[in-house]
């Protein structure tokens, strides 16, 4: 007989995690026994999505590496009163100061036409039909738990994903005639380039991102709707941030999307 999850401690973990991103507390260390596998891990996901209170308008896709049991990309949700469009003076992104902060350059694609709910596998080509923009961005990765990445996947996926925020910037314009996996990233904080990469370097691509989640979210009958945003991955990697910092995502040498970060 397969071992029974131990709701007691799932609901612990995740109703720590949602009391701590309400009052912007800290917590020093896992509120529990450390998921083992990411089924865990998206149990108390799952549990706290349904304590909170934000709608969800999105949902972050990030790399595991090394894959844990085969499984290279992970999830998480984005609240509709974290995700905020770019304008000409760079917007201030709050960040649990005495947890973890880092920020990555994305690409963002959104959500066109509600997938089919009785479908559970695509293709690339059949997620590419499904978007009906793609932006750059900014996502701010944030928890009250300064060990988050540290523990991993396993831990990160219990705390929303490691999600506190969405910069949206501007259109991606060309992206269904071209290809962006060749367009050239960099992250600059306070100036000075931080990492400079492309999406060719990310497993699939930003649309293999939203294969993934599409098939994932199917698995979980969580139903994607249109208009949400999906953060596809960091392209030039996880970069720690502070208070204070100004920070810039440049694409394909001709777009940019500022921040700067403050405390949550």
């Amino acid at each position: 007989m397969a071992a029974q999850p131990n709701t007691t401690n799932t609901t612990r973990i995740a109703q720590t995690f949602v009391d701590a991103r309400r009052d912007g507390g800290v917590v020093p260390e896992f509120p529990g026994d450390v998921p083992v596998t990411l089924d865990e891990g998206y149990a108390v996901q799952d549990a706290a999505l349904l304590l909170a209170d934000g709608v969800v308008a999105g949902w972050k896709v990030g790399r595991i590496n090394p894959p844990l049991d085969g499984i290279d990309r992970l999830t998480g949700p984005i609240f509709a009163d974290q995700i905020v469009m770019a304008s000409a003076d760079p917007v201030a992104m709050p960040v649990f100061a005495q947890g973890f902060a880092a920020a990555e350059a994305e690409f963002l694609l959104r959500i066109g036409t509600a997938p089919h709910p009785a479908k559970s596998t695509y293709t690339i080509d059949e997620a590419r039909a499904m978007i009906d923009a793609v932006h750059v961005g900014i996502e701010i990765a944030s928890s009250p738990f300064p060990g988050i990445n540290a523990l991993g996947p396993t831990v990160t996926v219990s705390d929303f994903g490691n999600n506190n925020g969405l910069v949206v910037g501007a259109d991606a314009k060309g992206w269904r005639d071209g290809d962006i996996n060749d367009w050239p990233v960099e992250l600059w904080i306070n100036g000075a380039l931080i990492g400079a990469a492309t999406s060719a370097t990310m497993l699939d691509g930003p649309f293999g991102a939203v294969r993934y989640l599409l098939e994932h979210l199917a698995a979980r009958g969580i139903a994607l709707s249109p208009g949400q945003w999906v953060s596809t991955g960091a392209v030039t990697g996880v970069h720690p941030v502070a208070i204070g910092d100004r920070v810039e995502a440049r694409f394909d040498g001709r777009l940019a999307v500022h921040c700067t970060i403050k405390a949550r």
